[in-house]
């Protein structure tokens, strides 16, 4: 039997041994044990390379009008490097179309991960009890999204992001068990818990179906067991 050509791939060899290294610090410190300590940077906006490995979405998939990014932005003297989910949301509904009766949302998630030397790439963040962002948001109505391997693909969890402080930068955290189930933008019943051993992707949306121009800038995205608000490179290290 001969090993697939995706196999062989540089990414596949990086991943494996990207997830060994990891798991070699958790063992080699006892954390666990002890439990975690050191933060678990799911993923990292300061490589360029992050953004090729997510995607965008917005109702312009079915003929709407609105617009949606994702680009990459280099550290400066005054900001870290970040992503920055930007563009204009329209309720504008596409011509000959009668079936579709709403319009106007925009969202990103990153792409299915390939799979490394352990099997099918997913997160597993069980050992952990918050989901943290670095965000400077536009103080719009942004949903963190969450799709793991439930038995229904469609499912997604979701949480509100809330800002404190719009314009500024800020660490928000989320409890894992506050997500909410749904499926296609409605709340499903009966509720089941987050499946946090298998994570497959994460990303934010805008729902809130308000014309005009919005803007959001993510500098982190980690799962940790502590409580703070700072810059993650310093503060989770």
């Amino acid at each position: 039997m001969q090993p697939s050509t995706r196999l062989l791939a540089p990414g596949f060899f990086r991943r494996s041994l990207d997830e060994f290294k990891r798991w070699f610090k958790i063992v080699s410190t006892l954390e666990s044990i002890r439990g975690r300590v050191t933060p678990y940077h799911l993923l990292d906006f300061t490589n360029p390379e992050t953004v090729t490995m997510c995607k965008t979405m917005s109702d312009a998939d079915m003929g709407g009008f609105s617009k949606v990014a994702l680009d990459q932005v280099p550290a400066t003297a005054s900001e870290p490097a970040h992503v920055r989910f930007h563009g204009s949301i329209s309720t504008d509904l596409p011509p000959n179309r009668p079936h579709i009766q709403r319009s106007g949302y925009a969202a990103w998630r990153n792409k299915d991960r390939g799979p490394t030397l352990f099997g099918k790439s997913l997160w597993d963040v069980d050992p952990y009890q918050y989901l943290a962002l670095r965000v400077k948001s536009d103080g719009r109505k942004y949903f963190v999204n969450v799709q793991t391997e439930s038995i229904v693909p469609t499912d997604i969890h979701q949480h509100r992001l809330y800002s404190r402080r719009p314009g500024e930068w800020e660490t928000v955290h989320f409890e894992w068990h506050d997500f909410v189930r749904t499926n296609h933008g409605e709340v499903v019943e009966p509720q089941s818990e987050i499946m946090t051993q298998k994570v497959r992707t994460l990303g934010i949306g805008l729902t809130d179906r308000v014309p005009g121009p919005f803007d959001l800038c993510i500098a982190g995205l980690w799962a940790t067991n502590r409580l703070h608000d700072g810059d993650t490179h310093q503060e989770e290290s």
